[in-house]
């Protein structure tokens, strides 16, 4: 197996955007895995379906990796982007079987040559623990919120819904952060062996500075 990067993190902590940068500085593929579960939610919202309902998660889960396999393209749909498809994916992100349907396409991804990069919640403590390099981002939830009420103000969703107040985005945040780190199955948690990344005093780019140098020292 090649060199594996772990990046895990709340939403809006900037692992997304770390991860895509490492990925380009080291000539690796990055793997979102949150867009795994969005696109989970949102199937099961185009089918009118409970996102609640562990039965009706699977289903759709299962469906999109065996879709995954002829479409690849799937992940880049702009609906996964939106802030309705954030909350869906944190609500069949806490269903065990959801989980374990998408378990061995993220470690394909993972077991890769020469490497992979792959960011989510779980990487570094289920996905891949042996990965030679984990990071944990992090900041504070008021940070995290406004940057993703930036985002969404951006966002085509803006266009068609009125716009977000940061308030609610901040109750998003914080609700998604309770479910995440309170599922039973693979809460969200730094691995024993992760570096934490605190990110709430920092730009984008001296975020990813720091975290290259962690990745670097890892690679060694």
């Amino acid at each position: 197996m090649g060199f594996v990067v772990a990046i895990d993190g709340p939403a809006a902590s900037g692992k997304g955007t770390i991860a895509a940068r490492l990925g380009a500085a080291l000539g690796l593929p990055v793997l979102d895995s949150g867009l795994l579960y969005r696109a989970v939610g949102v199937e099961v919202l185009r089918r009118a379906g409970d996102l609640d309902d562990p039965t009706v998660a699977t289903d759709a889960a299962t469906a999109l990796v065996r879709d995954l396999g002829r479409d690849v393209d799937r992940l880049g749909d702009p609906a996964l982007r939106t802030r309705t498809a954030g909350e869906a994916a944190s609500r069949v992100a806490a269903h065990p079987a959801v989980r374990a349907a998408l378990v061995e396409s993220q470690r394909s991804f993972a077991a890769r040559e020469p490497g992979a990069v792959l960011d989510g919640r779980d990487i570094g403590t289920v996905i891949v623990p042996h990965a030679a390099a984990k990071l944990y981002i992090t900041a504070s939830a008021p940070t995290r919120a406004k940057r993703r009420w930036r985002q969404l103000l951006e966002a085509p969703e803006s266009d068609v819904q009125p716009s977000p107040d940061y308030e609610s985005v901040l109750a998003d945040i914080l609700a998604r952060d309770t479910r995440d780190e309170m599922r039973a199955a693979s809460p969200m948690r730094p691995a024993p062996d992760a570096i934490l990344l605190d990110t709430t005093d920092l730009d984008i780019d001296a975020a990813f500075d720091a975290a290259r140098r962690i990745v670097e020292a890892a690679r060694g």
